[in-house]
C-alpha cells in the first residue's frame, strides 16, 4: 500500500479524536442550558473524554501487541460509534460525563493503534514523514469540526453532532476493512505470557530516552488542550465573537499546523527528527510565554489570536517528529509504547485542562499562565533532545 493511501485510511482513523473533541464546542452554551448545567460542567466533559482517551490507551496498546492490531482497532470503532449513539441520548449532565468517557475508552482503543500500526511498517525518518502525512490529512477533522457542528446545530440541534459523530465511526469502519485489512495480513502477533503485557510497559517506562520524549508530548499537548478547553470562552465570551468569527479562527489553527507539518516533510530530507522537534517547541514556548505576559494588559483579540495560533500551529511539526523519536526505540513493542505515549499525553493534559477549569475566574490570565508553564517546561526538556536521542538503544519485547 502506499504511504498516502495508508495516511489517508489512518488519518481519517485518528480523527475520531479532533471530531469528538471539536465537533460539539459550539454546542457548549445550548448543551448547558438543555440540562441545566454551568459551564464548566459541560467543560468537564472534555476534560474526562481526554483522560479516559489516554488512560484507556494502557489496555488497548499491550492487547493490540498480543492480538493484533485489527481486533482491537475495530473494537475501538464499535465501542466509540455506540457511545456516542448513548451521549445524543443523554438526559443529564452525568449521563453525559459517563457515556463521554466509554466513548473516550473506544476512541483510545482507536488512537493507539494508528502509531503501532505505523511502527509496523516502517522506522527513523520514513516513520516521521509518514506520521507528518497522516497529521495533514487528519488535519481536515478539527478544521471542519467546528464548522460541521454549528451547522448540526443549527438544523437539527445539539444531539444530532452525536449520531454525527456515530455515522462517521460507522464510515471509518467500512473504509478500513476494504482499504487496510480485508487483503493484508497482519504482522505475527505475540504468544508469550499473559504477565509480559505488565512487564513490558517496565522495559519502557525505564527507557530514559523514549521517557522524555513522552514527558515532552504530554507537556505540549497540555499547552493546546487548555486553549481547546476555553476556546468557546476565550472568543465567543471574554471577546464576544461570532459563531462564524470562532469557527473561522479554529480553521486558522489548523490551517498553521497543515502550513507546519508540511515545512516539516520537507526539512526531514535534511535535518533529524529530534532537532526538528526542539526548534518547534522553542517556538511555541516563546508564543504561549508572550501571551502570558500580554495576558495582564487587556489585550486586543486579534493579538491573543495570533499567539494562539502560532502555538497550536507548531504542533504540525511537534507531534510527528515526538512521536517517531518515542517509537524509534521499540522495534517489536509498538502497541505498548504508543499506549505509554498516548496515555501520558491525554491523561496529563485532561487534567491539566481540567485544574485551569477549576482556576478560571473569568479572565484570560490563569489560562494563559496554565498554557506558559507547560510550555515552558517543555522547552526545558527539549533542549538537550537531539543528543540524548542519539545514545537511546533500541528495546526488544519480553519473551
Amino acid at each position: 500500500m502506499s504511504h498516502l493511501r495508508l495516511a489517508v485510511l489512518l488519518g481519517m482513523t485518528v480523527a475520531l479524536g479532533p471530531f469528538a473533541l471539536d465537533t460539539y464546542l459550539p454546542a457548549f452554551p445550548r448543551i448547558a442550558a438543555a440540562l441545566g448545567a454551568g459551564h464548566a460542567q459541560i467543560g468537564l466533559t472534555l476534560s474526562i473524554y481526554v483522560i479516559v482517551l489516554g488512560l484507556g490507551q494502557l489496555i488497548g496498546g499491550p492487547l493490540s501487541d498480543r492480538y493484533g492490531r485489527r481486533n482491537v482497532l475495530f473494537a475501538g470503532i464499535a465501542l466509540f460509534g455506540f457511545a456516542s449513539v448513548m451521549v445524543s441520548l443523554a438526559e443529564s449532565v452525568e449521563a453525559l460525563l459517563a457515556w463521554r468517557g466509554v466513548q473516550g475508552l473506544g476512541g483510545a482503543w482507536c488512537a493507539v493503534s494508528v502509531p503501532a500500526i505505523v511502527r509496523d511498517r516502517v522506522r527513523g525518518t520514513d516513520a516521521a514523514r509518514l506520521f507528518a502525512l497522516i497529521g495533514l490529512v487528519m488535519f481536515v477533522a478539527p478544521a471542519l469540526a467546528p464548522s460541521i457542528g454549528s451547522l448540526v446545530l443549527t438544523f437539527a440541534g445539539w444531539r444530532a453532532i452525536f449520531v454525527f459523530l456515530a455515522a462517521y465511526a460507522a464510515l471509518v469502519a467500512v473504509l478500513l476493512y476494504m482499504g487496510l485489512f480485508r487483503h493484508a495480513p497482519e504482522p505475527e502477533r505475540s504468544r508469550t505470557p499473559v504477565i509480559t503485557l505488565v512487564t513490558n510497559y517496565a522495559r519502557v517506562l525505564r527507557h530514559a530516552a523514549a521517557m522524555r520524549f513522552i514527558a515532552l508530548q504530554a507537556l505540549v499537548f497540555s499547552t493546546m488542550m487548555v486553549f481547546i478547553t476555553h476556546a468557546s470562552f476565550i472568543y465567543q465570551e471574554w471577546f464576544g465573537l461570532s459563531k462564524t468569527v470562532f469557527s473561522a479562527l479554529f480553521a486558522a489553527n489548523v490551517a498553521g499546523m497543515a502550513a507546519t507539518n508540511l515545512l516539516n516533510r520537507r526539512l526531514l530530507l535534511s535535518f533529524s527528527a529530534p532537532v526538528l522537534l526542539r526548534a518547534a517547541i522553542t517556538v511555541q514556548a516563546a508564543a504561549v510565554i508572550t501571551l502570558a505576559a500580554v495576558s495582564w494588559l487587556d489585550p486586543p483579540a486579534a493579538l491573543v489570536a495570533g499567539l494562539i495560533i502560532v502555538s497550536v500551529s507548531c504542533m504540525g511539526m511537534i507531534a510527528p517528529n515526538n512521536i517517531a523519536s518515542t517509537l524509534e526505540y521499540f522495534p517489536t513493542l509498538g502497541g505498548t509504547a504508543s499506549a505509554a505515549l498516548g496515555a501520558t499525553q491525554y491523561a496529563f493534559a485532561g487534567a491539566v485542562s481540567a485544574l485551569s477549569t477549576a482556576l478560571a475566574d473569568g479572565t484570560l490570565v490563569p489560562i494563559a499562565l496554565t498554557m506558559a508553564a507547560c510550555g515552558g517546561t517543555a522547552l526545558i526538556l527539549a533542549l538537550p533532545a537531539p543528543g540524548i536521542a542519539r545514545r537511546g538503544v533500541l528495546v526488544e519485547a519480553e519473551t
